[in-house]
Formats: C-alpha cells, structure tokens, sequence
C-alpha cells in the first residue's frame, strides 16, 4: 500500500543518489541489403511512428466544510511530462493538486508533496485515507463496509493547513514511462527518487511556488523515497524542506528483514508480537490486565535486553538461559514456549501470523495485526494471504476509480495501477550487497538545513513497519544533540494504515496538524 510489497530482495514495504541508468535506445537491426540479401526484394516497411504523448488535465472546484468553516480549493488532476533537455520525454507522472483558494501570499500558504510506497504503489492511501478533502467510508475499526464502497468529505484533510499534491511514481497509478519499454529506467532506488524529485521542481516552478514553504509526506517504501529526496532535493536542486512527514517508517532495511546473519529484527518484532498478542487476548492474564502500554514497556525492556544478548551469543548460550529466554518471549508472545524452542528462538512475522491464533484456525493481518482471517490450510506455516489488505483494496480501489472520475473529472481508459508488480523486477543500485539504509540521508539534510523537522507516526499493531524497529533506527541515527528534538514521534493503536482506525486518525490528524504548524516561520 502505501504499501511494501513483497520483493526478492525484502519484504516490503522500502542512499547513494547519485547516477541514474541511461536510456539508450537499441542500436536499429541492420537492414537487409546490408546483411546481403538480394537487392531485388522489397525493403522492410519503416517502424510505426509512435503516438504521441501529450499532458492532460482537468481542472474542477470545490467546497469542504472544515472547523465548522466553509473552505473553496481547486482540483488538478492531470499528467505532466518528464523530458530531457532537448524536449525528449522520459515519463507521463500523473498526480492530484489540492489549492485553496483565495490565496494572495503564496510564500504563506505551505505545499505538500504526498506518495506512498512499495515499490509499486499509487498515492491513493494517503490520499483517500487521511490526507485528502474525500476518504473512504469504513467502520470505526477500519473495516470496509459491504459493497458498493463510498467516499465522503475528510474532515481530517490537511488542506486547510497546506496545499497539497500526490503523485504517482512512474509505472503506479497513471504514471508510465514513455516510451514504456524504458519503465526499467524508474524502477530503482536512484531512478525513482531522480524522477520525483524532477516532478517536484516542474511543479514547483510552473506554478510558481519556490518562495512556499515545503513539506513531503510518505508512507512504507514513500518513507524510504522522502529520506533519499530530502538529500537529493538539496544538494541537487538546491530546495530546502521545512518539514517531513513519515507514517509506517522505514529508514534502514536491515531492522525489518529477519534472515540467517541479521538477528536483530527478532528484537525489535517482539513489541509488535506483544501488541498483537495482547490485543486478541492471548498474553498471561497479569500481563494482558496490565494494559497495553505497560505490556509493551515489558516487551521493550525484554527485547532490548536479556533478548538481544540471548540471540547474540547464538549457540555459546548456557541451557539455564535459553530456558529462561524461551519462557519470557512465550510469555510476551501468546506462543508456546514448545514453539519457541523449536524456533530456536527466533520467530518471523509472516509465522507469527499464521501461529498466534492457530487454536482458532485463524490468521492475524501483516499490516494490521488487529485483524483476522481464515486460511485454507490451517496447518500450514504461512499465511495464504493479508486480511489486512483485503479489507482495504477493494474499497480504496473503488471508491478511487468512482471519485477521479466522477469528482475530478479526468478520464483515462488506463487501468489505475493502485498497487501493482510491473515495477519489478527493483533496482537497489549501490545497495545489492548490503541493506539499504537512508537514515544517513535524512541526517544529513537535517544537519545541513538546521530548521528541517520530522515527524514520525508509527502504529502499535503494525507487523510490516514495526515501531520498536523505528525507534531504534532513530536512536541510531547520529543527529547533534541541538537539533534531535526537531524529530518527534507519535504512536497510535491501530496498524500500517493506522488512519483507517477512526481514533487514530483524529490523532494523527492533531499530531500532523501541530507539527505543521510548528514548522513555519513566524508570521
């Protein structure tokens, strides 16, 4: 969603920025005569011209009632063209703008830059999930409603704060290379920050907004992407930030890939696993009656602690304290400790959903381990799927293909790419052989742009982006002790997509309201 999808390299959601793959046209296949055929049969007929690309746009206005305040915003939906200096396309990127209307000091009025992840998904999450003037209709507990799904007026949108612009990378939603057969070039780390960067600054320029203060707003892999444009944006282009907005992070791979060699994120999953496990009422009945918070504060103290150490000494472990490591992550778990054991102490998620409530022949989803499903196969060790996405895709993907064309306007008999695999196979350029970490990017920008801040949401229940993975990342991340105040942290009882839960999205729309604000220069 937002989203990671499960790619070879890891699960997932997801810098050098320098250098990009070129895009060289095959050499032509030699003609005919000059391979030596007989000069008295026909030449080949000359290739198809192909069609021309062009931007397209529909431009509609509207009105939201917001604080209990009529607010009137245009809409653009529309594609803008990537080319080379001498006019040759390279993309169509799709995207939506959000502007208040009425604006006379644009060097007043911020501009928000919104995507979400992957790699290989649209904006549509942030965008009729929580940031947008529409959402999707669910449940208070981020259930989708029974068919046909709805959207209403977000009265959680930020556009009074900020205008706002999504986008979708090349390959999702609209957005295609052109011609496509050089999509290749956009699916890496480096392509794809290159190319939304230089949307960033076409925009930014068409439109005149150089003097607005700036923010970007990512989700998963878009976290990832933030971080990397927030260096690329500024050494490259010279354009400074005044605040980034991170929900489900993740800044350094190797805290969320559980393999053979990295033992550290079994500590930093066993929070989640905690959360989950309390959460369907699994845990011993002191810790389950504790309360959430507290069972977590136990969990950190634990995985942080005897956990790690257990896992670090690996086999040189003494008997009396591999027992007592197996009871207590049993105890925080809601596993057996005979399960534990087998494991040799090390549980992967995609296990832990499928084992957590197996007595009830259910599942438990990845991106909101609040949520449950049935399997086929109830003895099997993997989930067969997400319950968690399924309760999603088809709401977002529908209420989204109603909404872009009944509301803005814009139509397109392209199919819109909301999560899609045609951006793989993923490039990680300079990071093939290590795990891809931009923490030291996001550092850096803040480092040398001294007023940038970060704000950081993470859900309790999120089983792909783990909070207590984040909270490491950014403990870890070298910032001078001036400045480490200007990253703030919010948490929230819900999952991946925590604004799907009704409560946590009133929280996180105060949190990302205040943090907005506390951004800007004095008036």
């Amino acid at each position: 969603m937002h989203r990671f999808v499960i790619i070879p390299l890891f699960v997932l959601i997801s810098l050098t920025l320098f250098g990009q793959r070129g895009n060289r046209p095959a050499p032509p296949a030699p003609s005919e005569a000059a391979a030596g055929a007989p000069a008295s049969q026909s030449p080949a007929a000359p290739a198809a011209t192909p069609p021309k690309v062009e931007e397209k746009t529909s431009k509609t206005e509207h009105s939201i009632q917001l604080n209990g305040q009529a607010l009137k915003y245009t809409a653009v939906a529309g594609t803008m063209l990537l080319k080379k200096e001498d006019g040759t396309p390279t993309a169509s990127i799709f995207y939506i703008a959000y502007t208040k209307d009425g604006v006379t000091d644009w060097s007043r009025r911020p501009l928000t830059f919104a995507f979400n992840g992957g790699p290989g998904s649209s904006s549509v999450w942030l965008h009729l999930g929580t940031l947008g003037p529409k959402r999707v209709v669910m449940d208070p507990e981020g259930n989708p409603l029974p068919p046909p799904y709805r959207f209403t007026d977000n009265e959680y949108s930020l556009i009074d704060q900020t205008d706002l612009v999504f986008i979708d990378p090349v390959s999702t939603g609209f957005s295609r290379a052109v011609p496509e057969n050089t999509a290749r070039n956009f699916h890496s780390l480096n392509g794809d920050v290159q190319s939304v960067a230089d949307f960033i600054r076409l925009y930014t320029t068409r439109n005149e907004r150089w003097a607005s203060p700036k923010f970007l707003a990512g989700e998963s892999y878009g976290t990832t992407r933030a971080a990397a444009l927030s260096g690329y944006l500024q050494n490259q282009l010279g354009m400074n930030l005044n605040g980034i907005v991170l929900l489900s992070s993740v800044l350094n791979f190797e805290t969320i890939l559980p393999q053979s060699g990295n033992d550290l994120p079994y500590s930093l999953f066993l929070p989640t696993y905690t959360a989950a496990a309390w959460y369907h009422n699994k845990l011993p009945k002191d810790l389950q009656a504790a309360g959430l918070i507290k069972a977590l504060d136990e969990a950190r103290r634990f995985a942080g602690g005897p956990y790690t150490t257990a896992l670090f000494k690996g086999d040189s472990i003494s008997g009396e304290e591999r027992a007592a490591v197996v009871k207590n992550v049993a105890r925080l778990t809601g596993l057996s400790p005979q399960y534990v054991e087998e494991s040799n102490l090390r549980i992967p998620p995609n296990r832990f959903e499928k084992e957590l409530l197996r007595d009830q022949r259910r599942i438990i989803g990845r991106y909101d381990s609040r949520l449950k499903g049935a399997d086929e196969d109830a003895a099997g060790s993997n989930p067969d799927y997400d319950p968690s996405y399924t309760s999603v895709q088809g709401a977002f993907t529908a209420a989204w293909n109603q909404y872009v064309r009944a509301d803005l306007k814009f139509d397109s008999d392209l199919p819109y790419e909301v999560l899609t695999g045609r951006v793989q196979p993923w490039s990680f350029d300079g990071y093939e052989n290590r795990y891809v970490n931009v923490a030291d990017t996001l550092r850096e920008s803040m480092t040398h742009n001294a007023a940038l801040k970060v704000f950081v949401g993470a859900g309790y229940y999120d089983l792909a982006t783990p909070f207590f993975s984040v909270e490491y990342t950014l403990s870890h991340i070298g910032l001078d002790p001036k400045i480490r105040d200007h990253i703030t942290l919010g948490y929230y009882e819900a999952g991946h997509m925590m604004y799907t839960h009704l409560k946590s999205l009133e929280k996180a729309h105060l949190d990302i309201s205040k943090f907005l604000a506390s951004c800007l220069p004095p008036a």
